[in-house]
């Protein structure tokens, strides 16, 4: 019995690596910063969580910020394209199928997640994050590896 509870310890311990292996968190700032240029998880992940805090203060109507994962060659027209879709629509066209995954915006002292699926994507892809409020992604985004 003792052998048996052990193991079961220790299996869910390694579920519990795992898990944490797979959520990221990064905080965005009123200076129009993210505080990590790049996110990483294993390919052995399937979904990831991803947690955004807002550190700042100011609203999200003037320093909101979301975090927006494409190809690398796409932010920009993403971006581009959601500046017209506004705030209540997180600055993302409405099906928009470049976006693989994207927050809602956030203002200053606010949180967020989303868990999105990684399954198919290809670890030897070159993928971004950004935030598509209006003018940062030029400055806010960083790499996103999927580590095979």
């Amino acid at each position: 019995m003792i052998k048996a509870t052990a193991a079961l310890g220790v299996m869910l311990m390694s579920l519990n690596v795992n898990a944490s292996e797979c959520e990221l968190t990064i905080t965005a700032n009123d200076a129009m910063q993210f505080d990590k240029k790049s996110l990483s998880v294993p390919a052995t992940c399937k979904e990831v969580t991803l947690n955004l805090h807002h550190s700042g203060s100011l609203p999200k109507s003037a320093m909101g910020h979301n975090w927006v994962l494409s190809t690398a060659d796409n932010v920009q027209a993403i971006a581009n394209d959601g500046m017209t879709a506004g705030v209540d629509n997180s600055y993302i066209k409405a099906g928009d199928e470049r976006v693989l995954a994207h927050t809602d915006v956030i203002g200053g002292g606010g949180s967020t997640s989303i868990t999105f699926n990684i399954e198919g994507l290809d670890s030897k892809a070159a993928y971004r994050f950004f935030c598509s409020f209006p003018g940062h992604w030029a400055i806010m985004q960083g790499s996103f590896v999927i580590e095979a």
